[in-house]
């Protein structure tokens, strides 16, 4: 079968099963299916950048995700009341005062010649950097976090339009990329396979602990929609036009309004896609892909060619990552809240790497199959086998304890099929569904 031929079924497949979700089971399932594909898909093609163009393996993708929550949070809420002014500008000179600190102790240890003298001047800077750094923080988020703690406790946002915090995510994530791989990235692989994940869940632990931030564990509720292009469901129940367009297809207003809403979504996650895609393809097609492709394939003769692998490698990671914290903001804005316990690494970390190694690492269009694949089976595996286990166990009486093992080991059948589906992808198609060419 022709190539082309063949990737093309793949997706009318992956569409098909999609669309067979919305006759057999609902619309709404199906579209958040859509929805969180489209936003997976941005996820794996991030994690391609790094492990596809460049063999970085980076198993912190829960992190920059979480950045990119983190920042519609700061760029879209509206500020506390009261809170710059109580502690606000308190905190930002902290960590101003903080980093400061971090760059006096650097200039120290690059100016000063090596000995005892350096070693003391380093440690007084940090010693004394640290409790002026403790000293202005401590009261300033201690009064952050007491204005109305119910409701807020922390400093808030912008208050500007959620469209800005996703790019903004990006630049979050970015940042904090940077800084990882200036430390990172000179690792062997399976090292910084270690590292970025103690990164990421030192991110989640900020975001956990650090209430004036975002809240900490009380979570941030109310974020913004991206209008017009998405609005309200008790707006769109309101308008008489819409009610009458709903009933012509047979919909009640309340079924009609979310399913518009959640298109909204889609409509718009479908552009960021479709551009980082192009971005993606031109870029692995550019003299800079093949050049990235070949410091994976074979860094010593990279090197010997002049190339600069340890600044290529920064740069891909800082892209990737960016690429993770813009998907990290769309799901935040999806979700209407952000929730830093949900953060796992099983579903952030993990299901990102099945989709890309399913999909064909190295393959843009094969991250964005796999993604696709992957999130549908994610979300239909378990009802699927809950119909199973009652069709095969329904001959059993109904006190049976092995009837009832059978039906409760259904909640384990997400885990199983990935599994099972990477060993199956492994074993008869290692380069993946579509694999590099």
């Amino acid at each position: 079968m022709n190539e082309a031929v063949k990737n093309t079924l793949l997706f009318v497949i992956v569409g098909g099963l999609i669309l067979l979700t919305g006759f057999v089971q609902s619309w709404n399932t199906a579209i958040l299916i859509l929805n969180m594909g489209l936003i997976s898909a941005i996820m794996a093609i991030g994690v391609n950048l790094q492990w596809g163009f460049a063999g970085l393996f980076n198993v912190g993708v829960m992190g920059f995700v979480a950045l990119g929550g983190l920042a519609v949070v700061l760029v879209s809420t509206p500020p506390t009341p009261g809170a710059w002014s109580a502690g606000g500008y308190g905190i930002v000179l902290a960590l101003l005062l903080g980093a400061a600190t971090v760059v006096a102790a650097v200039m120290a240890a690059q100016k000063m010649p090596k000995g005892r003298a350096r070693t003391l001047a380093i440690i007084a800077i940090l010693v004394v950097g640290f409790f002026v750094y403790r000293a202005v923080f401590d009261p300033s988020i201690a009064a952050v976090e007491a204005i109305d703690p119910a409701i807020a406790g922390n400093i808030g946002g912008l208050n500007l339009p959620v469209l800005l915090a996703w790019p903004a995510g990006g630049l979050l994530a970015a940042g904090a990329a940077w800084l990882i791989g200036k430390t990172a990235l000179g690792l062997r692989s399976d090292y910084l396979a270690i590292a970025t994940l103690g990164i990421a869940e030192i991110i989640i632990a900020i975001m956990k602990n650090e209430d004036w931030l975002a809240r900490g564990v009380k979570n941030v509720y109310g974020i913004p929609r991206p209008s017009p292009v998405v609005g309200y469901e008790i707006d769109l129940q309101s308008d008489p036009t819409f009610v009458e367009r709903a009933a012509s297809f047979g919909l009640d207003p309340v079924t009609a309004s979310t399913l518009w809403v959640k298109l909204g979504y889609a409509f718009l996650f479908l552009i960021v896609l479709l551009i980082l895609l192009w971005m993606a393809q031109m870029a692995l097609k550019s003299p800079w892909g093949r050049m990235m492709r070949a410091i994976r394939d074979n860094e010593i003769a990279a090197e010997a060619m002049g190339k600069d692998v340890t600044r290529r490698h920064l740069q891909i990671f800082v892209l990737g990552s960016a690429i993770c914290g813009i998907a990290g903001a769309m799901m935040t804005t999806l979700d209407g809240q952000l929730t830093p316990s949900a953060y796992q690494p099983l579903r952030f970390t993990f299901l990102v790497w099945v989709m890309v190694i399913v999909g064909g690492s190295g393959n843009n269009f094969g991250s964005v199959l796999g993604a696709f694949l992957i999130w549908f089976l994610w979300v239909e595996v378990e009802p699927i086998g809950l119909w199973l286990m009652n069709l095969i166990t329904s001959s059993m009486p109904d006190g049976s304890a092995l009837k009832a093992h059978l039906i409760e080991s259904t909640a384990h059948m997400r885990l199983f099929t990935m599994g099972l589906i990477l060993l199956i992808v492994l074993r008869f198609s290692p380069r993946g569904l579509i694999p590099e060419k």
